[in-house]
């Protein structure tokens, strides 16, 4: 007995503590010790085919691995954002291949499956690997066990290996364009917003949208706003377009919106000041500043430390019209021509209206839709004098008279800019079709 020969209570509690001590450090360093990179194979070039497609399976075990990004914000560690079954999958070892010594390390992954999976068995995860400590991978390969070929695995290029100046202020996230998108009109109308509030790229994660549709996005691709990211997630896994599970056989709700959200975060984490979280339908906007640098600006300097703005959605329902701006050239543009409807929805009482959000991407390390689920520094709600989302869709409270709606024409601050730019667009997309 390690405290044999001790009577007093004093001496047994002083035993007590010093075992209970050792087990618990023992039992750390044994929990550490699988996640440290060692090495298994020498004089081995890096093999494998690169994985080239936005969302890759791998084989057999229930995990789809979208991209990873190098993140050195606590510790030296690769970040694979993928898609796992929660309950499925237990184990996965990162396989990185260090050139030019040749030597493939492995390294336990920490599987964190973020909280917001709404009940479905899929859901967006983080797996984490720490990375070799005399060696910065290019590439690395994802398996299930320590041992294995690694030329049977597919390599993912790792993304933000190296620090960038940010190249614009604002990216807008858009995630995920499904259902045969046709809301032309309103998509245009809102993509023009942007860029006048100060966008200057919009990342947009597409399943599938109409022919007319992809003629616009043709037309913003090549302008430079746009960046398509593919995503075929119903090749993989049987997808809801609701966004709570509801026992009906899905995997992953929302075309696995919460995913991309993410995956959004980190490829443009090194390349913009601040990336927008919302939807084609929504837009923030400033009540008290003409664009979104001057509001930004402005909230960063009273909320020192915060990296993550949370604005609140108001309903403008897309069945109440102004009458006014009633352009013939648009009539046949599928979609909402949101300078008609001026009209929103108040408040219901004890219900909090949602939010959407603008983030500093390096202070994000998980986000949900509405807000964000891990980060470094503080959340602030913008107050609704300041900004608030333009949201035209289907009305919530289908039941309000029209004299109980909220008179609100800021959008139309914009209305010159905005019809001007509109026009342009539409005659060298849809209206030169049609001509």
């Amino acid at each position: 007995m390690l405290c044999a020969g001790k009577k007093s209570y004093f001496a047994a509690a002083v035993c007590i503590i010093t075992v209970t001590s050792m087990l618990a450090v023992s039992y750390l360093q044994l929990q550490r010790l699988p996640h440290q990179p060692k090495v298994i194979q020498e004089g081995r070039r890096c093999r494998g085919k690169i994985a080239n497609s936005t969302i890759t399976a791998l084989k057999g075990n229930k995990t789809f691995i979208i991209s990873p990004y190098f993140d050195d914000r606590e510790s030296k560690v690769t970040r694979l954002i993928g898609i796992v079954h929660h309950e499925d999958v237990e184990q996965l070892y990162c396989w990185f291949c260090c050139q030019p010594n040749g030597k493939i390390y492995v390294s336990k992954a920490k599987i964190d499956v973020h909280s917001d999976r709404f009940g479905f068995p899929y859901g967006a995860a983080d797996i984490v690997c720490l990375e070799p400590e005399n060696c910065d991978p290019t590439h690395v390969s994802v398996h299930q066990s320590l041992h294995g070929n690694t030329d049977q695995l597919p390599r993912f290029e790792i993304k933000n290996r190296k620090a960038e100046t940010f190249s614009v202020d604002f990216t807008v996230c858009i995630s995920t364009m499904f259902g045969n998108y046709n809301n032309v009109l309103q998509f245009i109308q809102s993509m023009e917003m942007y860029k006048i509030l100060g966008v200057q790229k919009v990342v947009i994660y597409k399943n599938n949208c109409s022919h007319l549709m992809e003629k616009v996005l043709k037309f913003y691709v090549e302008e430079g706003t746009v960046e398509i990211i593919p995503w075929p997630i119903n090749l993989h896994l049987r997808v809801s377009s609701e966004w709570q599970f509801m026992q009906d056989g899905t995997h992953i709700g929302y075309y696995g919106q919460i995913t991309a959200l993410n995956d959004c975060i980190y490829r443009n984490m090194e390349r913009s000041k601040f990336v927008v979280l919302n939807d084609a339908d929504e837009i923030i906007l400033p009540l008290k500043h003409p664009d979104w640098k001057a509001m930004m600006n402005s909230l960063q300097e009273q909320n020192p430390g915060t990296g993550v703005f949370l604005f609140e959605n108001h309903i403008f329902p897309e069945t109440v019209s102004s009458g006014m701006f009633n352009i013939s050239s648009w009539n046949n543009v599928p979609g909402i021509n949101i300078l008609q409807h001026v009209y929103r929805e108040p408040d219901r009482k004890d219900v909090l209206n949602p939010t959407k959000m603008i983030v500093d991407p390096r202070k994000v390390i998980q986000t949900s839709v509405h807000s964000v689920l891990r980060a470094y520094g503080k959340s602030a709600n913008v107050p609704m004098d300041v900004a608030l989302i333009y949201h035209c869709r289907k009305a919530l409270q289908r039941d309000l008279p029209r004299e109980s709606l909220i008179r609100d024409t800021t959008l139309w601050r914009y209305n010159s800019s905005l019809i001007k730019n509109v026009n342009k667009v539409l005659s060298q997309t849809i209206l030169r079709a049609q001509n």
